[in-house]
Order: structure tokens, then sequence, then C-alpha cells
């Protein structure tokens, strides 16, 4: 959490100078925390093993399908091979649907270099399959983004928005100055709650009595009538 000038990092307060200077696009931001590099995250960042990755989608990719590459586990989240980015403007917006219930807790995003590195994010919740003009609404949190080119600033998700998610939207809606928008990477973290439940078949029963089912039964009863007629 940001207080004042400095930053509390493994518990310990430091200046945000030393932690957030990044690349020196911005000082410290507000609603963050610092993620442990020494040790290996991904079983913290696992939402993404909960994607519904054959629906998921994003709104101006310049290539398509490529937003598929940027939700994967945090140890891999260096790679510079992997990327979406935006296609006539500096807007992406990511629809992302879960495969269950989750309850979203934080959020990573590794941008990409100079002014193609987003300034700014705003979610929703549970809106399936969002469009541009329907992110104009009011977002469930919205966050404004410090440079982190190693993926270690952990962005918190308000409890009272994100603890039951089917669908989350990821609306980029500003950079530091560029023409498109890149990102690399975006971690969740948070926890998996329940899968969906099976749908209930309902069985449609015909009102209208068909003949041969008329046929059928009158067959059986008269055939009944001659087997007791002859045991006597």
């Amino acid at each position: 959490k940001a207080e004042g000038n400095y930053c509390f990092l493994n518990g310990e307060l430091q200046e945000s100078i030393m932690s957030c200077g990044g690349d020196g696009g911005g000082g410290c931001c507000d609603g963050h925390s610092h993620v442990d590099a020494s040790t290996d995250q991904s079983s913290r960042y696992c939402l993404h093993q909960m994607i519904d990755t054959e629906n998921l989608q994003c709104l101006n990719e310049s290539t398509p399908g490529s937003c598929k590459l940027v939700f994967r586990p945090w140890s891999e989240r260096l790679s510079s091979d992997s990327f979406v980015e935006s296609d006539c403007d500096e807007e992406l917006l990511f629809n992302v649907p879960f495969t269950g219930v989750v309850r979203a807790k934080g959020i990573v995003l590794i941008g990409g270099e100079a002014e193609s590195r987003p300034t700014k994010i705003r979610l929703f919740r549970n809106r399936e399959f969002m469009t541009f003009d329907q992110a104009g609404a009011e977002a469930d949190q919205e966050i404004e983004l410090c440079p982190d080119p190693n993926g270690l600033i952990e962005y918190s998700l308000k409890p009272t928005k994100f603890g039951s998610v089917s669908h989350l939207s990821i609306h980029i809606s500003s950079n530091a100055g560029g023409e498109t928008s890149r990102v690399h990477y975006i971690g969740l973290r948070g926890d998996f709650i329940e899968p969906f439940r099976s749908k209930v078949v309902l069985a449609n029963y015909e009102i209208r009595p068909q003949a041969s089912d008329h046929q059928a039964g009158s067959d059986s009863i008269e055939s009944g009538f001659n087997q007791t007629a002859a045991s006597k």
C-alpha cells in the first residue's frame, strides 16, 4: 500500500523513488503492493488456468488471437516474444470469461516500452463481451499504472466488486503517448470458487397424444386380454 512518498515492500517502508522508479515514467501510484521476485509466484498468480481460453477475446488487437499469449504463468512473464498490440489507436478491450466463479484479488501488467506502455486500465465485472461503446460506462475500478517492466507491482482489486466474478473485462484506455499500446503480460491473482453448475435439462412432453401411441397401447391391451382368456 502506498502512503505519502513511501511504499510498503516486504513489510518494510521504502522510498517510492527506489521502488517505483522503473523507466522514469512517473512516481509511485496508489493502491499497489510489490511482489517478491526471489520466489516463484506462479501458485498465487494462477487465474490464467481458469480462463475459458477458447472464448477469450480482445477488441482492437492488431493480430487476431494474440491476446491469448499474454495470460500465462508468472514465471514466464518476462518473455518478450509474446504480446498483444493495439491496431488503430491506443485502446484495447480484453473480454476474459472464466470456466467458473473466481475471487479476483490482484492484477499485474507488463506493458511495452516507452510510449506504448499502458498508463490506465478500467475494470468491469460480469458484463459479458463488452464493446467499446459499453466501456464508456462507469467502471467497477480504475487503476493508474506505474512503469513495471519486470511485473513486480500488483494492484489490489476491490473485494466488494470482484469477490464473485465469472467474466472480467479489462479496458486499456490510455498509454504514455504512443499511437498504439502493447501488453506483454497480464497476471491475475485470486481463488477459484466453484465451477459453473450444470444446466438442468427439462424434458418436453407432448401435449397432444400421437395416434401411433394409441395403436401401440391398444395392441398391448388386446394381447393381454387374449392371453388371459386363453389361460381360463
